[in-house]
């Protein structure tokens, strides 16, 4: 009888099954990383998303790189952030120029968030 083990860590579920370690993500993944993954002697097992979980998957995808900015505050995650954000755009059919625009029509009526402007509350 083989023993099967299921934790987690970091929130990635962790498979030990007898003495080969499985790690299950089903999460979206940068295009290069299963080539990355081989290169490292590891096989990754992967699947081409629908359009509907290709959405799904980025939204999980921002929150994931939100909160990773947030605990460490790295520049580095900002790529990634932005990354994410183009590919919803294209997802949306909107393009970099276009996005770019609607950010600046909005500064233009909303202002931006250079003065540090913190509202306590409205009386």
């Amino acid at each position: 009888m083989r023993e099967f083990v299921v934790f987690f860590i970091n929130s990635y579920k962790v498979n030990f099954f007898n003495s080969n370690m499985a790690e299950e993500y089903n999460k979206l993944v940068r295009d290069r990383i299963p080539e990355i993954i081989l290169k490292k002697g590891r096989y990754p097992v992967t699947h081409i998303a629908s359009n509907r979980e290709y959405a799904v998957k980025l939204k999980e995808k921002l929150l994931e790189e939100v909160k990773e900015y947030l605990q460490s505050n790295s520049k580095a995650e900002l790529i990634d952030i932005l990354e994410i954000i183009y590919a919803l755009c294209d997802v949306h059919k909107i393009t970099k120029e276009k996005i770019e625009q609607m950010r600046r029509k909005k500064n233009l009526e909303r202002g931006r968030f250079l003065e540090r402007i913190i509202l306590e509350k409205v009386e």
